[in-house]
């Protein structure tokens, strides 16, 4: 049991209601300052330099997450745009805890939390906020009784917690940390009563599970997180407010000036256009959220990611591979799907060529675990035509490129990348280079070249999008 005297200051910010972000965890009040914030001359300008953009931020249900082995969720695309717009590319990392995600930001690791945090002057002294982006107030989470269905909608009030006085010496549950912690403490001496608190190392998501679930009486989360658990648990209810509204932002390192001025600026144009809206109504205005949910295949909750994901585990341990770089493979050639052909004749799960195909001893016939077989037996042996490659990271891109264009290639540009100076053991800005420049005529007519004209575009693309959504797999599915 835990509790914590806070005096919680609240930070009334110029409130601006974008229809936006309906994001799930409230940040919490963490105030320790171990790291100095990193000085940044020109942050903006640091991030485009470097082509990558780390974001921090967890994962649920509209958030982010995987489904059928395709990282979604509403944060995700909408960092995704960023990331597009800034012209760099995005690294998600899920954070286990804000107090993590904190500490991440201010010694450099991260750019951006991107999660839903309440606006304080305590955090001004280390964090920078985006414009607020909406408000919301905290509620209370609990399970309505077992033949609520049955009663009148005055009956039902009367059996519930209606009102923050009726927590008095009641026990709640709520996530480490977070900003539910110091709201209920001084709820507490509000009411004049003593709420019991316990926190925990769980989502809000998972808490409000265990809430219908009966393992716990209740908990507390925000209004977003509420509208969008209420279509899976109607069992609960969520009426009963124990805050008023709070602004709620982006986090960014303290004094990243021209970095978040530039988060303003496209937040204000982006949320009025037709695509955010799109993205908007994908997963806050369409029941399809509920179903992903209930989905065998929805990650969070289940650890898979495609129906194959046992054969998958079996030839990739075969192979010293781990099996979520090859899931991430095999979703980037079929999507999963086992009858596919290509305009080039590849077919199957793993899109093998038919000279390929009869060489490993399957055909268009074969089973979904033959044709995983085979495929991974064509990696070992690319694996293995690469073995020079002492760099276990390296090698691994090199072999993603031959599966996709076939090693005739890719040997052509080590070719050119050793004949120009560059390092033919190195694929970013070395080998890649000159496989995008084998579309030229001055290198694929070179005498180093045996393989002649190649569009590496294709394969540039394909190797960072397998190995890009391999770090997703990576970031939610169990190993």
């Amino acid at each position: 049991m835990l509790y914590i005297n806070l005096v919680v200051i609240m930070f009334k910010a110029q409130s601006y209601l974008f229809p936006l972000f309906l994001l799930l965890i409230t940040s919490c009040s963490f105030q320790d300052r171990r790291t100095e914030p990193v000085k940044l001359e020109n942050d903006l300008e640091q991030i485009r330099t470097r082509g990558k953009l780390v974001v921090l931020t967890d994962y649920s249900s509209t958030d982010y997450f995987i489904y059928r082995g395709q990282p979604m969720g509403f944060q995700y695309e909408m960092l995704q745009q960023l990331a597009n717009h800034l012209a760099v590319r995005l690294e998600v990392q899920v954070s286990r805890s804000l107090e993590e995600s904190f500490e991440m930001l201010r010694s450099g690791e991260a750019d951006l939390i991107a999660q839903n945090l309440t606006v304080t002057i305590g955090r001004l002294d280390f964090m920078d906020f985006t414009t607020p982006f909406i408000q919301s107030r905290q509620v209370l989470v609990q399970r309505k009784p077992e033949n609520w269905v049955k009663m009148k909608e005055n009956e039902l009030k009367g059996k519930l917690v209606s009102s923050p006085t009726g927590l008095k010496n009641k026990t709640l549950y709520v996530v480490k940390g977070s900003a539910y912690v110091s709201r209920i403490q001084h709820l507490s001496e509000e009411i004049g009563g003593e709420i019991r608190l316990f926190e925990v190392d769980k989502s809000a998501e998972k808490l409000i599970e265990q809430v219908a679930e009966g393992d716990i009486p209740f908990t507390v989360c925000d209004e977003i997180t509420a509208k969008v658990n209420s279509r899976y648990y109607p069992n609960l209810d969520f009426s009963t407010p124990v805050s008023v509204k709070q602004d709620l932002a982006w986090g960014v390192r303290k004094g990243s000036t021209t970095f978040v001025q530039a988060l303003n600026q496209w937040l204000e144009g982006f949320t009025q256009s037709k695509k955010y809206h799109n993205i908007y109504s994908r997963y806050f205005e369409s029941n399809r959220s509920a179903t992903i949910v209930e989905s065998d295949f929805y990650a969070i909750n289940t650890g898979k990611i495609s129906p194959f994901d046992d054969y998958i585990r079996k030839y990739s341990s075969d192979l010293g591979w781990d099996w979520r770089l090859v899931a991430s493979l095999i979703y980037q050639e079929s999507r999963f799907k086992t009858n596919v052909t290509s305009w080039k004749g590849a077919w199957g799960l793993m899109q093998l060529m038919p000279v390929t195909a009869r060489r490993f001893g399957v055909d268009t016939i074969s089973s979904a675990r033959d044709q995983i077989r085979a495929g991974t037996q064509f990696i070992k042996w690319l694996n293995k035509h690469y073995n020079d490659i002492g760099d276990p990271e390296e090698r691994i891109k090199f072999v993603l490129a031959a599966y996709n264009v076939g090693p005739g290639h890719v040997d052509d540009a080590r070719n050119l990348a050793g004949k120009n100076g560059a390092d033919p053991d190195k694929w970013d800005d070395n080998v890649a280079v000159f496989l995008l420049n084998k579309s030229e005529p001055q290198y694929y007519n070179d005498p180093v070249v045996k393989h002649g004209y190649c569009r590496g575009t294709e394969t540039f693309n394909y190797v960072t999008q397998v190995l890009e959504r391999y770090e997703h797999y990576k970031n939610i599915v169990a190993e």
